[in-house]
């Protein structure tokens, strides 16, 4: 089967249910802007959120809080935040012991893509895609625009597909 094929078929397979988590020692649901993002284009696509969770830069609770919804009915958990190179910037570290199988070539995408918008301060962007649990465990930086390429350029048109492959 060709790529398009795989593409066409799973477009048939219907909507993705979703878990999103921001990660911030600032922002609150209210102002959430990326995570306001990301519903709208999930959404739009008809994918439907089963939870929006907003937990502090604390590894502990970062942790527990994605554990609790991959456990639960979903197919992606969506992670904003915590991706750079500061300090309290712990989700990859928190993360990626969750993850069976890396998908490399998205954090591969997201920094050539971002590096058109932003220039070299990409290389500063650890975005990354895995399977934990049989599921999509995606990160991305908290930014409405990190948000907005992730989503729009790489996870939407692959979406689909990449559940396609893992219920196979």
């Amino acid at each position: 089967m060709s790529i398009t094929e795989h593409k066409e078929h799973a477009k048939d397979l219907g909507h993705v249910r979703y878990a999103l988590v921001t990660t911030s020692d600032t922002r609150t649901l209210a102002t959430d802007q990326s995570g306001k993002a990301a519903q709208e284009m999930l959404g739009g696509a008809g994918h439907a959120c089963v939870a929006h969770e907003l937990v502090p830069n604390d590894a502990a609770r970062i942790r527990a809080t994605v554990e609790g919804l991959l456990a639960r009915e979903v197919e992606l958990v969506l992670v904003s935040g915590g991706t750079g190179i500061s300090r309290k910037d712990v989700t990859i570290e928190t993360l990626r012991p969750l993850i069976e199988r890396e998908i490399d070539g998205f954090g591969e995408l997201f920094r050539t893509l971002s590096r058109e918008e932003i220039g070299t301060a990409a290389i500063l962007s650890r975005a990354f895609l895995g399977v934990a649990r049989g599921k999509l465990l995606a990160c991305v930086p908290g930014s409405t625009g990190a948000m907005r390429l992730a989503l729009g350029r790489i996870l939407l048109p692959e979406l689909g597909h990449m559940v396609h492959e893992l219920t196979k």
